[in-house]
């Protein structure tokens, strides 16, 4: 997996591969979660922020990308009534499910 900025740091790009390694067509899918260990106040370990269904035939492999803008990383708040960002490093998991998340990486936000 690969989290990258884009440029002009408005964005979060993620990509991973997903891959049918059974003999039937097949669909899933992709969950991608953000995670902010350092977050200033109290916030899910985990936030699905992403999907998207993927279609695959026997043996195929396809390569994902999605974009997470800022508001993906930010809370509610409740003194500024606006969306906030706090800087720091977030977690990226991708996986089939909350429970399944083999797939993780870190990003540093200003």
């Amino acid at each position: 997996m690969d989290a990258t900025k884009s440029s002009g740091g408005q964005s979060v790009d993620v990509s991973f591969d997903v891959e049918n390694t059974g003999s039937r067509e097949a669909a899933e899918v992709a969950e991608l979660y953000v995670g902010d260990p350092s977050a200033k106040i109290d916030r899910p370990a985990e936030e699905l922020k992403a999907f998207e269904k993927v279609r695959l035939k026997p043996g195929e492999l396809k390569h994902v990308n999605l974009q997470l803008d800022r508001r993906s990383f930010a809370y509610w708040d409740v003194k500024l009534h606006d969306w906030r960002v706090d800087p720091g490093q977030f977690t990226i998991t991708v996986g089939d499910s909350s429970e399944n998340l083999p797939l993780t990486g870190t990003i540093a936000l200003p």
